[in-house]
């Protein structure tokens, strides 16, 4: 297992549609594991493969509650609604208001590509909706309500 680089904003790949996992290799199985080591040394609490330069839909999260690792994830179903502070380990030193669902369903596959269903409220649907969005090509700067500001201190929230 190894550290990635993370790609940061300006980088062409982050802004690009990633592809379908249809065969769990022992590379990307790799791949996988670095990511959840990237991810919690920089302080993240989710980090999705285009952000270490892959354009493959692999997403791995994590709120406090253990890891979570979505292979081809897909939002079946959303409702209700929350505003806060979001950040993103691609776009260091800075934050923004962002308002997206507070519960999510989610269905996708874990690393051993066996089928699951997560519902996640309050931090988890937005860290769901914050990783599936790079998966698109898509940056939570393209939702903020306001200004992005500059953080106060180095931890930055994926």
């Amino acid at each position: 297992m190894s550290l990635r680089t993370i790609r940061l904003e300006g980088d062409e790949i982050l802004r690009k549609k990633s592809k379908e996992v249809k065969v769990m290799t022992p590379r990307l199985k790799t791949l996988v594991e670095d990511m959840l080591d990237t991810m919690y040394e920089y302080g993240g609490v989710g980090l999705a493969a285009p952000q270490v330069g892959i354009l493959k839909r692999i997403v791995v999260i994590d709120i406090g509650e253990g890891p979570y690792v979505l292979i081809n994830p897909e939002i079946t179903a959303q409702s209700g609604s929350q505003t806060g502070m979001e950040g993103c380990l691609s776009i260091p030193g800075k934050s923004g208001q962002v308002t997206r669902p507070n519960e999510v369903t989610v269905r996708a596959f874990n690393e051993n590509m066996e089928e699951f269903t997560l519902t996640g409220t309050e931090l988890l649907a937005r860290a769901i909706c914050h990783e599936c969005e790079h998966l698109e090509g898509g940056l939570y700067i393209d939702k903020v309500e306001g200004e992005l500001v500059e953080d106060e201190d180095d931890y930055e929230e994926e």
